[in-house]
């Protein structure tokens, strides 16, 4: 049996459709949870069974951080969202992994995505540490392939 090696944490590339946005520092959340529904119920002479059915699927936010730069494309997505134009906002989100020969092994694929939260990092002066962006990407389903 061969050996496969693992895919590394750091070849990643995001892609938020319509935007422009510069290296990703980090990506976390890409989760998909089934809820469990537990159905109790009783046997012949009161035999007490427990079924665990599948419930709702929940699909964590997708957490993004990169250095901040001069382009203001989260500011601007996440405003129209607080000007109600959601619809506008949403948009499709992919996260490619890949492996050592730069060789795309795994897409997550985000949709209905729009900006929940907009943030930068902690401001310090005589810091000589890069000033983090994170967006928080709330979508109504994750797809992988």
């Amino acid at each position: 049996m061969a050996l496969t090696d693992p895919i590394a944490s750091y070849s990643f590339f995001v892609n938020v459709d319509g935007l422009t946005i510069a290296q990703f520092k980090e990506c976390d959340g890409l989760s998909i949870q089934v809820k469990v529904i537990e159905h109790r119920a009783t046997q012949l002479k009161a035999q007490p069974i427990l079924r665990k059915l599948p419930g709702s699927i929940v699909f964590e936010d997708i957490i993004l951080r990169r250095g901040k730069v001069a382009d203001p494309s989260f500011w601007t997505w996440i405003k129209k969202v607080q000007d109600g134009k959601v619809d506008e906002a949403r948009t499709t989100v992919s996260i490619a992994l890949f492996d050592f020969n730069q060789g795309e092994v795994s897409r997550f694929t985000a949709h209905e995505a729009w900006p929940s939260r907009v943030e930068i990092g902690k401001l310090q002066a005589g810091s000589d540490s890069v000033l983090l962006e994170t967006v928080h990407v709330t979508h109504d389903r994750l797809e992988v392939g």
